[in-house]
């Protein structure tokens, strides 16, 4: 941690401070309901995909997994550096709006900013016209992160790196057996599993096509 970076954590948490009630409450709820929105997307966008080709669905099926990846990265990594949380480490800082973590619960590097990073990254490689959506509420949360004054500046940059870095290499990675995966789904009989994979783009033509009998 450098003496820019104490200084930058100090300005952004004063800042916090000196802003009306409803933006603190709101950047404490953001901070970690965040979370929840990307989920969200990531529920949506599988639901559509269900009804485009193999590898789409198994792209939007891998998203969250990549997700997930790229946050157990980042636990392995807080283990390595146990660096203190500013909100402790930090001299002359106020106090931060959101409870401090307990000692034990590193900073370095921000598991939020992680998921962030990886969401936004991962619903880029679903649907490339969601970066205008995913990558504004990412630095978002991430900016979040300080200014509730739980985690460094570079916290949360190297947060948004690792996610964005791992989600591509894993969906990357894993993409073609994903793909052979989600058409052995489709070409199953039992109907749990067809009604997870959906019937893809054929079935959905198809039954778009389909001459309606109606009664004379």
């Amino acid at each position: 941690m450098t003496f820019e970076d104490d200084e930058l954590y100090r300005d952004i948490t004063g800042f916090a401070q000196d802003t009306p009630t409803w933006v603190q409450h709101t950047a404490e709820v953001w901070t970690e309901a965040g979370i929840l929105v990307f989920g969200a997307l990531f529920v949506a966008l599988w639901w559509r995909s269900r009804r485009d080709g193999p590898r789409a669905f198994a792209i939007a099926a891998l998203a969250p997994v990549a997700t997930a990846v790229a946050y157990v990265c980042s636990e392995l990594l807080k283990s390595v550096f146990d660096e203190e949380r500013p909100c402790r480490s930090v001299t002359g800082a106020v106090p931060s709006l959101a409870e401090c973590p307990p000692t034990g619960d590193w900073s370095f590097p921000s598991n939020h900013a992680t998921i962030a990073g990886a969401s936004a990254v991962a619903l880029f490689l679903v649907r490339r016209t969601l970066i205008r959506l995913a990558a504004p509420l990412a630095l978002l949360m991430a900016f979040s992160r300080v200014f509730v004054g739980v985690h460094h500046p570079h916290d949360v940059v190297a947060g948004l790196l690792l996610g964005a870095v791992v989600a591509a290499t894993t969906v990357r990675l894993c993409t073609r057996p994903a793909t052979r995966l989600a058409e052995a789904m489709r070409a199953s009989s039992a109907p749990v599993v067809r009604r997870l994979s959906g019937p893809g783009p054929n079935a959905a033509t198809a039954a778009a096509s389909a001459p309606s009998h109606r009664r004379r």
